[in-house]
């Protein structure tokens, strides 16, 4: 009989994380969801609920220890976690940018520490779930564009440091993914949740979302362009980043989100 693979899902009550729990369960894993509020989730033997703030490191060291005592072998660890922040800068405060980089950037960092060495028992796999603005500019998104860049700084660098171990860590980067439309609970600082803005074009579903990583999975595809304006992003602004300058500002500059 084979054995259950088991995974981690940050953000796990989020759309995405939900389309990535149910797309890893069909292929037979085990997953556990994190999430701060978990009361719309259903428990079962291959969906494993948990509260967790994942900006209390206390808690979130608590809850990964408590994983790693059941299941000390974790084959995959998503990083799906994330908001948004929704605003010119000269509209944002400092206390508001330090929130988008403590839940994008710190708590995936702190929790990659955590699960580190179960990950490499498995010979596993991490996912740092980034964004087109983990690698291009995106107007009126300077903290949620600057968290997503140093995300993804941080998992290339680890990613040389875990070969040895026979550990991937991937990239994935959605472009649009309708996760909260109408539903953004903005703040008025701007900070919202992650796939709730108006101003996006071509919106992926969370399932299609999922179904892509899942298949940059399969391929340990270093970088996973998710939808096709990611992947068209991902070309334009490797090849000619002024261009894609521009055809971004046409195309959301001017909309307040």
């Amino acid at each position: 009989m084979t054995k259950k693979k088991t995974a981690v899902i940050s953000g796990g009550a989020g759309g995405l994380g939900r389309a990535l729990s149910t797309a890893l369960q069909a292929r037979g894993w085990r997953v556990i969801l994190l999430d701060l509020d978990i009361s719309g989730l259903d428990s079962s033997e291959t969906q494993i609920p948990i509260r967790c703030d994942l900006t209390d490191a206390t808690q979130l060291r608590s809850k990964a220890e408590q994983i790693q005592q059941q299941y000390p072998v974790i084959d995959l660890v998503i990083y799906n976690a994330g908001i948004t922040q929704i605003g010119g800068f000269d509209t944002i405060d400092e206390a508001s940018h330090r929130r988008v980089f403590d839940i994008n950037y710190f708590a995936a960092v702190a929790m990659a520490g955590h699960f580190l060495a179960a990950v490499r028992r498995a010979s596993g796999t991490h996912i740092a779930v980034s964004s087109v603005a983990g690698f291009a500019p995106l107007y009126h998104r300077t903290s949620y564009a600057a968290s997503k860049h140093a995300l993804e700084g941080f998992f290339k660098s680890l990613r040389s440091e875990e070969r040895p171990y026979g550990v991937d860590v991937l990239i994935a980067a959605p472009s649009f993914v309708a996760t909260n439309i109408g539903n953004d609970q903005r703040q008025i600082d701007g900070i919202a949740r992650p796939g709730s803005a108006a101003d996006g074009m071509d919106y992926m579903t969370p399932e299609a979302a999922a179904e892509e990583i899942l298949r940059g999975l399969g391929r340990r595809q270093p970088m996973i362009p998710v939808g096709r304006v990611a992947r068209l992003a991902w070309w334009v602004n490797s090849l000619a980043p002024r261009l894609y300058q521009r055809l971004m500002e046409r195309q959301i500059g001017g909309h307040e989100g």
